[in-house]
């Protein structure tokens, strides 16, 4: 663990305010939720809580199934980072952070096709893609995640199919949240 020597006071609420700067490193918004853990020495520990990450195997086999329907590389993401991927590296993909792209169009909530987008911001940014669908996921009247079809080839284009898709997938993984 790493000590920052800041030090705050709990409110009589029991409340305890995180600084700006670690807020900001961290990306930990309003309304962020945040996982409490204890351990045996008497820590805290405040983890963001991914509820993308609860579908874990489940986010993957659908990952999957869409690349081996599609050959698309497939991505789902939850509002900071992937969390399942198929047809591509898991070593380069796994918690890899989402792009400033990807961020914008969870928050949108809008499904999109970019053909050729940049979302990296530098050419050598593994987000940097020929063409891409994406959908939000919106559970519970929360933007939480993203699916995303990508392909690297210069010579394929996402159309409205690979839009559908994306689009039936993030419904899916939305209601199963909301179990």
């Amino acid at each position: 663990m790493k000590a920052t020597g800041i030090v705050r006071r709990i409110d009589d609420l029991g409340r305890v305010v995180i600084p700006k700067e670690i807020r900001r490193n961290l990306r930990i918004r309003e309304g962020d939720p945040l996982e409490i853990f204890v351990d045996r020495d008497g820590e805290v520990i405040l983890k963001k809580y991914s509820p993308i990450g609860e579908l874990g195997d489940f986010a993957q086999e659908y990952a999957e199934s869409l690349h081996e329907t599609t050959g698309h590389i497939t991505l789902i993401t939850d509002r900071d980072a992937v969390v399942a991927v198929a047809g591509a590296s898991k070593k380069q993909w796994l918690d890899q952070h989402i792009s400033p792209f990807v961020e914008r169009a969870i928050e949108g909530r809008r499904a999109a096709i970019m053909s050729p987008p940049s979302l990296g911001d530098e050419e050598d940014s593994p987000w940097a893609f020929a063409a891409v669908a994406l959908a939000p996921i919106v559970a519970g009247g929360d933007s939480i995640g993203s699916v995303i079809l990508a392909t690297q080839d210069e010579q394929v284009s996402m159309g409205e199919l690979e839009l559908k898709l994306v689009e039936t997938a993030a419904g899916f993984l939305a209601r199963q949240m909301e179990q």
